[in-house]
């Protein structure tokens, strides 16, 4: 497994697990294979269950709770100060676990429903989360789906820049203006639905480019996502293709593939928009 240094010095490994709608077999195959980045949220409603999972493969596979990166985060629903302290603590109980490695503010305020005070919720919340890493009870905050004017807005009346914003990034859906500002600002970028809800694997490049690797689609899609410097979330239920999407790190995409695969149009996913709180199709979140 490689690392991301996050500007704080605390390594976060270079590929995540995610858990939404998956099970605690899963959460721990994806342990056994070598992940220890696992990415989970209150609304997920399975914090109990990651945190089942954690400690289950903890004693079965001698690995230490230092050796894991365990990330959660904060409903849009909960958005202030005292919120974002009672809900960690809520979090962490769930989860059965004595710290979280990094809490995330799950979505930023409504610009469309808080057009005059989206920016004072915002910073609100985040000052929570301040406290938290200040005091110690988390080793690095977030925020996620903040696109780049939100970013703008935080950072410049933050005590502390956000570490991470983890976004919808894949093939055919490269939101680069907030991956290009959080890397100025040195922001870890982590890429949620990095297979665009399956549609991006289904893709004849891709699909042409990873059998000239001798890969899957699903390999190629996350490699090009670490060549732009960019973590995946990625996700499965096959203990198969869980270990595939670790397999990543013993090749290389060519700048003309990687330029091919920069090029597509949308072809899948979710494209949801933070400030109108609803999808490309149409869905509400």
């Amino acid at each position: 497994m490689n690392f991301k240094t996050l500007h704080n010095g605390i390594k976060m490994p270079a590929v995540a697990f995610g858990t939404i709608n998956t099970t605690k077999e899963a959460v721990k195959a994806a342990i056994k294979a070598g992940y220890r980045n696992i990415d989970t949220a209150e609304i997920y409603g399975n914090e109990e269950m990651v945190g089942q999972a954690i400690r289950e493969a903890i004693d079965e596979y001698g690995i230490k709770r230092e050796e894991l990166f365990i990330s959660t985060k904060l409903w849009k629903d909960f958005k202030s100060h005292d919120f974002a302290l009672s809900h960690y603590e809520a979090s962490k109980k769930r989860l059965g676990l004595d710290y979280i490695d990094l809490y995330l503010i799950h979505w930023p305020a409504n610009a469309t429903k808080n057009p005059s005070d989206w920016q004072k919720i915002n910073l609100d919340t985040w000052s929570g989360l301040e406290e938290l890493y200040t005091s110690g009870a988390v080793k690095a905050i977030g925020v996620s789906n903040y696109l780049s004017h939100h970013i703008e807005s935080l950072v410049a009346g933050a005590k502390i820049k956000p570490m991470v914003n983890q976004i919808e990034y894949h093939p055919g859906f490269a939101q680069t203006e907030s991956a290009d500002l959080c890397k100025k600002n040195g922001i870890a970028v982590e890429a949620w639905s990095p297979f665009g809800t399956g549609e991006v694997l289904k893709n004849e490049t891709l699909l042409k480019i990873a059998e000239s690797h001798g890969k899957t689609s699903a390999q190629i899609a996350l490699r090009w996502l670490l060549q732009k410097d960019i973590i995946p979330v990625a996700k499965s239920s096959n203990e198969k293709r869980i270990s595939e999407n670790l397999a990543i790190f013993n090749f290389e995409l060519t700048e003309d593939e990687m330029s091919k695969i920069d090029s597509l149009p949308y072809i899948g996913g979710m494209g949801f928009d933070p400030d109108t709180e609803s999808s490309k199709w149409g869905m509400r979140f």
